[in-house]
């Protein structure tokens, strides 16, 4: 393997190997602190644009294989590892992490100090960087253009509609970046759902005769989504879910803010408590926003889950309308989905509304 640089926006630089593709790539520089799973974070939508650390020294042990992929494309923008396994040991192992992303032309760079680069992360917040084999010093990196997240829900939400079929609740899921994971979770339990691009509009959302709504993860600023926003606020009376950056969505469709966190959340160790019941899951997150908790005094929502790290907003609940949403991910995927139970709070909402329409799902 050759040399390859990581170089931050303020200048610094960390040299180390190069695996993956040979691509320059530029992008948001986050850390996941995650024991296992970087074929789901590889290929959730939700890193579209980043650069992520993995924090686990030794990365690639299971290798790779065609059970856990989250898309049928990767979309993260590159890797940074301590450690890199050529030689996966696992029975569905079909071929290596360094193969996969030379296949899809994805850098990675390895054999650097990842415990330094994390605290840094930490320190300094958000921080942009790029992975290159060019001699690039730090005054050619502030000439380098990264790509703006207006763009990032256009890139990772499907174009077209698509039905997959079921004979339980009907539902239409808009697509900001979903993961196949909430479409496992929805299937399992039989529903019928119609997947829609994220600028799907209101009228052609209701010719499908939902029972219920639910806005899928994905990446970038929410606040940019101002048509969405409003195609979300006219659909407020029907059940809803939102989970991640559907969670904000939500919120920002019943009046209430969202900003940047200094630190992005990406792991699967996250404590969050239930603020009803008093109990404690441990949850996996992809998010760089968040709720501000003073913007919802003007709101109709109340707090269901709060993060025990920080006392962060992790969920809501309309005291009005049937949605709810959380920002964690309850289908897991990597980490534990021992939160999936809000997929069945979902259906119980949209069984209630069924009930008060005198059996019709979408009276």
């Amino acid at each position: 393997m050759g040399k390859r640089k990581l170089i931050l926006e303020d200048g610094t630089i960390f040299t180390g190997e190069a695996f993956g593709g040979e691509a320059d790539v530029k992008g948001e520089v986050i850390f996941h602190t995650g024991m296992t799973g970087y074929q789901e974070i590889v290929s959730d939508p939700s890193y579209f644009g980043k650069i992520v650390t993995l924090t686990y020294p030794s990365i690639g042990a299971a290798g790779i294989n065609r059970d856990d992929f989250e898309s049928i494309k990767p979309y993260v923008n590159g890797i940074i590892a301590r450690e890199i396994c050529q030689e996966p040991s696992n029975f569905r192992n079909e071929e290596t992490i360094d193969q996969f992303l030379k296949k899809h032309n994805i850098p990675g760079i390895a054999g650097i100090d990842t415990r330094m680069l994390t605290r840094q992360l930490r320190q300094k917040g958000t921080v942009k960087g790029t992975i290159t084999d060019v001699e690039l010093d730090s005054d050619e990196y502030k000439q380098l253009q990264i790509d703006e997240e207006s763009t990032f829900v256009e890139e990772t939400s499907i174009t077209r509609p698509y039905i997959v079929p079921g004979r339980g609740k009907r539902i239409v899921m808009i697509d900001f970046g979903m993961k196949h994971s909430i479409l496992h979770e929805l299937t399992s339990r039989n529903c019928h759902v119609t997947v829609v691009p994220y600028n799907y509009q209101t009228e052609d959302i209701l010719r499908f005769k939902p029972g219920g709504i639910l806005l899928s993860h994905g990446p970038g600023n929410p606040n940019l989504l101002t048509s969405t926003i409003e195609t979300i606020k006219s659909l407020l009376g029907l059940p809803m879910l939102g989970i991640g950056f559907g969670h904000q969505l939500l919120a920002l469709a019943c009046g209430a803010t969202i900003n940047k966190r200094a630190v992005g959340q990406y792991g699967t160790n996250f404590p969050v408590k239930d603020v009803q019941s008093d109990q404690t899951w441990l949850t996996t997150q992809s998010s760089n926003y968040k709720v501000e908790e003073s913007s919802l005094k003007h709101t109709s929502l109340n707090v269901t889950f709060r993060s025990i790290n920080d006392d962060t907003i992790q969920g809501v609940i309309h005291s009005i309308y049937p949605a709810i949403s959380v920002q964690f991910n309850p289908e897991g995927a990597p980490g534990t989905n021992e939160t999936n139970f809000i997929f069945d709070q979902f259906l119980e909402l949209m069984e209630e509304r069924q009930l008060e329409n005198g059996g019709l799902p979408h009276a």
